[in-house]
């Protein structure tokens, strides 16, 4: 098993977890370097590098950049990047700035099919306000008894074609990686086989135009082991990888306990043949 995890979510965005206990739990789950990559801000990565300090674990500082491409919402990770590099803190503020307004809307959307209160119960899951969004709408109607679940939710309230659903038009993907390189870090694409699933779902033809599209922009990783992959998935990606000429990447994207495909430091190794993505930055530390 991987004893490194670098794709996960605390407080500071739509995870459940202060920065101190996510990485507690890491620990005690035997990971060895953590990236806390929360959506589209930094504010939690000077706790977190604290907290893993005091535990022996080595610490990568991340974010999770929301980027529209085409007709589809992608996620592009940053890894090993400098939190304080201006034109990330501005761009990052400038998504942020839009979470809000999309929640109204989002909160008008299901008013109009008879759940109320969407907008302060939503808030109230939110431990950073600026970064309100899709999760705590789902854990509002979790608790509100609209859904079993937050993957429940999502299936049937939250994603494209459903009622609670909301197009936004999130950074692009130029300017993403620009932000990421340009601060020192790595971008990687995030759970790429979430978008070859759904309603709308890419095709392999579509995916490889992003790759190649993200490759020539700077993008230097792929997420070939994920939280959301299946065990098929990994040898895939790991061929994407290749193709691509990609470095690998790992991660979890564990939100939270009983609400994530897989827990802290429960990975499978990599495919044998992938260049994992640390190799770009151990050289320089």
């Amino acid at each position: 098993m991987l004893d490194y995890d670098l794709h996960c979510h605390s407080t500071v965005s739509d995870g459940l977890l202060p920065p101190t206990e996510l990485v507690a739990r890491a620990a005690e789950r035997g990971v060895k370097m953590l990236a806390l990559t929360d959506h589209d801000g930094v504010s939690g990565l000077a706790e977190a590098a604290a907290a893993a300090a005091q535990h022996g674990m080595r610490f990568i500082n991340g974010v999770e950049i929301s980027v529209s491409w085409r007709s589809h919402t992608l996620h592009i990770v940053g890894l090993h990047i400098d939190p304080a590099y201006p034109p990330l803190v501005t761009g990052l503020q400038g998504i942020r700035d839009g979470r809000g307004a999309r929640a109204q809307l989002m909160a008008d959307a299901l008013a109009r099919i008879g759940i109320g209160g969407a907008l302060a119960g939503a808030y109230h899951f939110a431990g950073n306000r600026e970064m309100i969004g899709r999760t705590h709408f789902a854990r509002f109607l979790v608790e509100s008894g609209h859904c079993k679940d937050v993957r429940s939710v999502f299936k049937n309230y939250l994603v494209k074609g459903k009622p609670g659903y909301v197009p936004h038009q999130w950074a692009n993907l130029a300017d993403a990686v620009s932000w990421i390189n340009g601060s020192g870090g790595v971008a990687v694409l995030a759970h790429p086989g979430r978008y070859m699933a759904g309603r709308k779902k890419m095709g392999s033809t579509t995916l490889r135009e992003l790759l190649r599209e993200f490759v020539e922009l700077g993008g230097r990783g792929i997420e070939v082991v994920s939280g959301s992959h299946t065990p098929e998935q990994y040898a895939e990606f790991a061929r994407y990888a290749k193709e691509f000429g990609l470095l690998a990447s790992c991660g979890s994207d564990f939100h939270g306990p009983g609400e994530s495909y897989r827990d802290l430091g429960r990975l499978p190794d990599l495919p044998l043949d992938c260049q994992p993505v640390w190799s770009a930055w151990e050289t320089k530390t």
